[in-house]
């Protein structure tokens, strides 16, 4: 078995690989995209706050669902086994790749993959249950797993939020080509953590088709709900238009009371404590302009 400790946004996490090497290759050598966030475990000053065990099986857990994602070809199906345990299946081009089976308060989990899965299919089925286990465990601590893009610029990040296909991506790509000083630093799954009355945004090994893994953080400046329009157009949301507009964005089993509690209490603080926008647009010049002049001046459009 072989250990490695990664920490995100403050929060450490192991995993332990106990499969053989495939291709000559072995776990590690497909996580790449940690590899910004590792850190000595001999140097690790705490427990990690979850701790994730791969392992082969010729057979993968029977379980019962309760609900499913489903994205372009890419499943996640959520459920529980006979003692209420929570799992998750994870599932490519309608092939299982791997079940995760979690402890309560999801501190330990085991991933099991099928001993016929191709080095492709385990690294999905382990980004997965990377996420999902990251994003439930941090739900109580002030933290959120978002779907979105962010852009750092003059010191602050601004987070980009919509329903897939929107246009977030786009959006960041335009404020990195005409707002000078814009940077990327995460294209899919940033990390938010509450601090006082503020709020910091954090790059993430995970950044969908983008290949952008910065260990690194910024104060967020604003939030953006983005929707696709014949004309730019952007207005300040507050109260219970600001806290609606994140609720869809952040990952989390709101049917668990514990999670739902600590979400709520993030989304809230947000809401109250961070600008959120709501701005109409074309995938245009003008769209980002208009975008960076409004959330970055303060001004009501």
């Amino acid at each position: 078995m072989t250990t490695r400790v990664y920490k995100v946004a403050g929060h450490r996490f192991a995993v332990i690989s106990n499969l053989p090497e495939m291709a000559g290759l072995g776990l590690f050598t497909l996580m790449d995209n940690y590899e910004p966030f590792a850190e000595p475990s001999e140097n690790a000053p705490e427990s990690p706050l979850f701790t994730l065990l791969v392992e082969h099986s010729t057979a993968l857990p029977e379980f019962t669902e309760e609900t499913r994602q489903d994205d372009e070809g890419q499943e996640i199906l959520c459920g529980h086994d006979g003692t209420g345990s929570s799992m998750f299946n994870f599932r490519l081009r309608d092939a299982d790749v791997g079940t995760l089976l979690c402890s309560p308060g999801y501190t330990q989990a085991r991933l099991v993959v099928p001993d016929t899965t191709n080095l492709n299919s385990v690294k999905f089925a382990v980004n997965n249950s990377l996420m999902v286990l990251y994003a439930l465990a941090t739900a109580k601590l002030g933290t959120a797993l978002f779907h979105a893009a962010v852009v750092t610029f003059r010191g602050k990040g601004y987070m980009f939020l919509g329903k897939s296909g929107t246009g977030k991506s786009t959006h960041a790509r335009l404020w990195l080509r005409y707002n000078e000083g814009s940077e990327l630093l995460n294209d899919d799954n940033p990390v938010v953590r509450i601090s006082g009355d503020s709020a910091v945004v954090y790059g993430s090994p995970w950044s969908g088709k983008t290949p952008c893994y910065k260990n690194e953080s910024s104060p967020l400046g604003g939030i953006v709900l983005l929707s696709q329009a014949p004309r730019n157009k952007i207005e300040r949301l507050r109260g219970v238009g600001a806290y609606a507009a994140l609720v869809p964005s952040i990952s989390g089993k709101r049917w668990e009371r514990e999670i739902a509690d600590g979400l709520h209490f993030t989304e809230n603080a947000l809401a109250g404590n961070v600008p959120v926008w709501y701005l109409e647009c074309l995938p245009d010049e003008g769209a980002a302009k208009l975008c960076r002049e409004t959330v970055t001046d303060g001004l009501d459009g």
